[in-house]
């Protein structure tokens, strides 16, 4: 009974083995041809991203992060049919809220991290609500209002910063730095692993289990494969389930951006962000929108962009050497995934 199962995770690794060696590949053909020393590069990439412990814990997996949660918001919009491309902005946008409520209600101990993040999660949330109610009312395309709506988080951003929750000296583009009662602590001393890679962890159980185990998971996934066979067959309203997703989509994003301000960067500041949000969406992709699979690409990115550093440092190889790679990745996976249905039509067919 568990044959197929087993078949089909062997699958999945081989998949992934494949990609890796083809990302490998590609990254030694961008080297050669820009002029860089492969070796030097490449041992480089693998100091930033594995050399030491330290490196695990202090770069990998805390830019691991913010992509696991990200990625699980792209994920939970995806398997319900929303194209949400906009988790850059709904992360912005929490990382904003969760700056002046940790900047406005210093408590004492964990409360003042949980109202930053609590408040963090629902402002992305929000943000993402004006693009669902724009596509439940309206029938605006997801991705335009989301693309449009990433813009304007940052060019928001770019006013606090400047504006009103710009740092008393009004010297630095940046709001003050956050008291220490504010912060996420640390899961290992000495190092800059926080306790968001932790919760991290725990949302990723949460959504596994919800989309698998719950009747509002099923909803989501039935209305996600064919909402017109689940509003005629199953009763399901899909537009309802639709919007829901879009929103808790929006609130893990939201989460993030406190997650990020928290436990990383401690002040809000431009390009607070490098991309996670976009970045989000390949992890979600490579991982086939499956939560669990998650955790393995946003490391795999955690490590590829603590390596681009580390490369770039050390070897003097531009990091967007890297993002070529990254992009090159998704586009085998969407390529793969086409030639699969393709074969299942075709096995169909016949």
């Amino acid at each position: 009974m568990n044959e197929a199962p087993a078949f089909r995770a062997l699958q999945r690794a081989g998949v992934i083995l494949a990609l890796l060696a083809t990302a490998l590949a590609l990254l030694v053909v961008l080297l050669v041809s820009s002029g860089h020393a492969v070796g030097p590069a490449l041992a480089a990439l693998g100091r930033g991203a594995a050399g030491s412990t330290d490196a695990v814990l202090s770069a990998t997996l805390v830019r691991a992060t913010p992509l696991l949660i990200t990625g699980l918001a792209i994920t939970l919009a995806f398997r319900a049919g929303v194209i949400n491309v906009g988790a850059e902005g709904q992360l912005l946008v929490g990382a904003a809220a969760a700056t002046a409520v940790a900047l406005k209600w210093p408590t004492p101990g964990l409360i003042a991290v949980a109202m930053a993040l609590a408040v963090g999660a629902v402002a992305g949330g929000a943000w993402a609500a004006v693009a669902a109610v724009l596509r439940r009312r309206f029938g605006v395309l997801e991705v335009i209002s989301t693309l449009m709506l990433n813009f304007i988080a940052q060019y928001l951003l770019g006013w606090l910063v400047r504006g009103p929750m710009q740092e008393p000296t009004r010297i630095y583009p940046q709001s003050s730095t956050l008291a220490p009662a504010t912060h996420l602590p640390l899961l290992v001393a000495g190092s800059r692993l926080h306790a968001g890679f932790a919760l991290a962890l725990v949302l990723t159980a949460v959504l596994a289990l919800y989309l698998a185990r719950s009747a509002a998971g099923f909803r989501v996934r039935v209305v996600g494969a064919n909402a017109a066979a689940a509003l005629s067959a199953g009763r399901v309203d899909a537009a309802a389930v639709a919007f829901k997703a879009f929103v808790l989509s929006g609130v893990l994003a939201g989460l993030a951006g406190g997650v990020e301000v928290t436990g990383v960067s401690f002040a809000l500041y431009e390009n607070l962000s490098p991309g996670y949000g976009f970045s989000a969406i390949a992890v979600a992709l490579l991982a086939r929108i499956e939560p669990v699979g998650v955790i393995g690409t946003a490391l795999l990115f955690g490590a590829l962009e603590a390596g681009a550093v580390a490369m770039q440092r050390d070897a003097g190889v531009p990091s967007v050497v890297v993002n070529v790679v990254e992009a090159v990745l998704i586009l085998l996976v969407v390529a793969v995934d086409r030639w699969r249905a393709r074969q299942v039509a075709a096995q169909a067919g016949a």
